[in-house]
This record gives structure tokens, sequence and C-alpha cells, in this order.
């Protein structure tokens, strides 16, 4: 079996991979998710606001991910992972300090360059090389599991100090701002260790890195006309607009489901546990059946959970069916990003030209970094509460229905290639 025949060195690659991979944007997006009612109210933003932040971050995000793609494919994952551990961890001690809001446009710019631009396309380049040609699935499903998992215990144990320096006082502003302090601190310190751990466990070999005189403009024009990697991002598209439609949990938590702060987010990290379990189980499949046919599958069931979300109100139906649906929507969309990276291989992507393709694939899919916070945020804060949340969750049941269209094309294609 492949998977028992991997070396624990093999697996200590990989978990050096899930640990950094996921802890890297532990201060950019673990705190807006977890913590996202305190962040609010200590840095004094409203979600459009805070919105328009994460823009900046997706659009330097953006200009970084091909650029990004191409440096992986001619340089050491170890160098240009650890590198961008610490200078993303910098920032932590910055935002530590409650900058104004023009700081915090600068600070997610900057994070937009550290946790990109040397660092994703390293990491999908070695998790792909780490799978080989018969256990994409698993690789990319123990990848996303891993840091699903990863996610979950930092952030219990980031309750835990929040809870502990909280104590009784949530309603007094200066021992929540103290309390938010504490897990700034807490995260910045991991985001350290993770680069060692990445710069001891990571072998520093230049094994599938391409010789930086073969760089040509002809390798980049190859990948660039591939109609394949374009629907694959926009599946990724669809996919990460569900992923980061998870951060406004915590609001609906507390403004429809009528929680407190520390009530969010216990419900918000107790349901990230869901990430590792569907993730893995993804991965699995994906591997005994067609990723573009699960992928599918996932997009259908998000669709008709988004939609009947939006036309629940929780004062007129059980709670429980209300989590329960809400549930759905985490297990669906964790499964979806533990398995769209797997496509690469059974679009059959050259090896060599991995770092390159995920970096356009990146551009176009992690666009929603650039324009879903804004859209939401003015959704949101147009009409606070139910209504706004209601038209929240009708727009993401028309992206997971293009979503489902791009996979239903990019599949027809690939099973167009094998025929001929």
């Amino acid at each position: 079996m492949i998977i028992a025949s991997k070396s624990i060195k093999a697996y200590g690659i990989l978990i050096a991979l899930i640990f950094a991979g996921e802890i890297i944007f532990s201060l950019p997006f673990h705190i807006p998710r977890f913590f996202r009612p305190s962040l609010l109210e200590v840095f004094q933003l409203t979600n459009t606001q805070l919105g328009d932040i994460f823009a900046v971050y997706g659009v330097v995000g953006m200009l970084a991910y091909f650029p990004g793609g191409v440096i992986a494919d001619y340089f050491s994952a170890r160098k240009l992972m650890a590198v961008s551990l610490v200078a993303t961890a910098l920032g932590g001690f910055y935002l530590y300090f409650i900058p104004s809001i023009v700081g915090l446009y600068f600070l997610f710019a900057y994070w937009g360059i550290t946790t990109i631009l040397l660092f994703w396309a390293a990491m999908i380049k070695a998790t792909r090389e780490w799978g080989g040609t018969q256990s994409q699935g698993v690789a990319f499903g123990f990848l996303d599991g891993g840091r699903g998992l990863t996610a979950s215990i930092f952030a219990s144990i980031a309750v835990v100090i929040f809870s502990f320096f909280l104590a009784d006082q949530l309603d007094n502003p200066t021992t929540k701002t103290q309390a938010f302090q504490s897990i700034i601190l807490f995260y910045s310190l991991v985001t350290l260790l993770a680069a060692l751990v990445i710069w001891l466990i990571i072998p520093d070999n230049r094994n599938g890195v391409s010789d930086i005189n073969s760089l040509s403009s002809q390798n980049i024009f190859q990948v660039i006309k591939n109609t394949n990697v374009w629907l694959q991002g926009g599946i990724i598209i669809a996919a990460y607009c569900g992923f980061k439609s998870l951060d406004n949990y915590g609001i609906y938590a507390v403004q429809v489901l009528g929680m407190n702060d520390v009530e969010s987010a216990e419900f918000t990290t107790i349901a990230s546990y869901t990430r590792p379990v569907a993730a893995v189980a993804a991965g699995l499949l994906a591997d005994r059946w067609l990723s573009s046919k699960l992928t599918a599958t996932l997009f259908t069931i998000t669709a008709f959970a988004f939609l009947l979300v939006s036309q629940l109100t929780p004062t007129e139906v059980s709670l429980q069916l209300v989590l329960g649906n809400l549930l759905i929507t985490f297990i669906a969309v964790y499964a979806l990003r533990g398995i769209y990276f797997t496509l690469i291989e059974e679009s059959k992507i050259k090896s060599a030209l991995t770092g390159t393709a995920v970096g356009l694939i990146s551009v176009i899919g992690y666009t929603p970094d650039i324009f879903f916070s804004p859209i939401t945020g003015r959704i949101l804060d147009a009409n606070p509460g139910l209504q706004g949340f209601q038209h929240y969750f009708i727009l993401l049941t028309f992206i997971s229905a293009l979503g489902l269209l791009c996979t239903y094309f990019l599949g027809r294609r690939i099973r167009s290639n094998q025929i001929s």
C-alpha cells in the first residue's frame, strides 16, 4: 500500500509542511476567523473596513502568486518557506501594538508578500512531489486535513488564553484589548517556531528544482495557454469563497443566534475540527474515484446547504437544524479544499511546470482575497442581522453553482483528452 510504503522521514517532512502551511496564515486569517467580533471591537472597525483591509492583502497576494510560482520551480522550498515564516512573524509583533487602520492596510499588504511570494507555490510543489503519481489525494488530503487540525488545535489554545485573560470582564475594553494582545503574541511566537521546524526538517536538496538558466518565457506561455489551468482557477474561486464564508460564521453566531464572543469563538473552533476528517476522507476518495467527479458532488452539496441556510429563520426552527446545516457547509467546504489541487495531476500538467501552474491557478483562484470580504462586508453592514445573512448565503449558493459549472467543463476536457 502506498501510504505504508512511505518512510518515517517522509512523514516527518509532510508533518512539517502541514504545520508550517497552516501557521503562516494564522496571524492574517486565524485571528479574524476565530475572534472576529473581538477584533472588530478592539481595532474599532466595521465589517466593511475589515473587508477592505483584506482586499489589500488580496491584491498584493494576487500579484505575488505567479512570480512566486516561477520562483518555486528554481529555488529550494526549505529556504523559501523559512524566510517567509520569519518575515510573517515580525508582522505579528507589529500587530501586537494595535496599529491604526492605516497601519493595518500596510501590515496586510506586507503579509500578502510574506505569506505568498516565497511560500505558497513552494509548499504546493513539495506536496505534489511527496504524493508522486499514485497518491495525490492522500498527499493533499493530509496536507489540508492536517492544516485544519493544526488550525483547530492552536485556535483552541488561543481561546483558552483569551478566556483566561478576559476572565469575567467581557464588557471591559481594556481587559479585552489585553486578552486580544495575548493571542497575537501567541500566534507570532508559534509562527517563529514553524520557521525553525521547516529549517530543521525539510531537506535542502534540489530534487525537482529546475536550473535557473533554463528559465524561459516558453514554459510560462505553455501554462498560460492551458485551458485546464484556467478552469481549475475557476474551481478554486468558488471553493475559496466557500472557505472564506466561514470567517463570518462567528458574526452570524453573535448577531443571529444570540451567542456571546467567547461562545462564538468556541463554536467556530469546534466546527473547525471537521476539517481534518473531511479533507483526509476526500483525499482518500479522490485516489479511488476521479477528483473532478468528487469535486462536482461537493459543489452540489454546498449549493443546496447554502440555499437552505438562507431560508432558515432561527426563531422559527430549531437551533439544531440551523447548526446542522452550518456544519454541512463546514464539512463540504473543507473536503473541497482537500482535493482541488489534485486536479493538477488529473489534468496531466508536467511536473517541471508545477510551480508555474500553481502560480497561475492561485492568481485566479485566490482572487476572493480581493473581492469577497469587501462585497460581503457591505452586504452584512447594509442589513445587519438575519436579513443581511440571508442575502449572504444566497450569494454563496450562486458561487457554488458556478464552481459546479467549471468542474463540469474541466471533467469533459480531461475525458476528451484521454480518449484522443
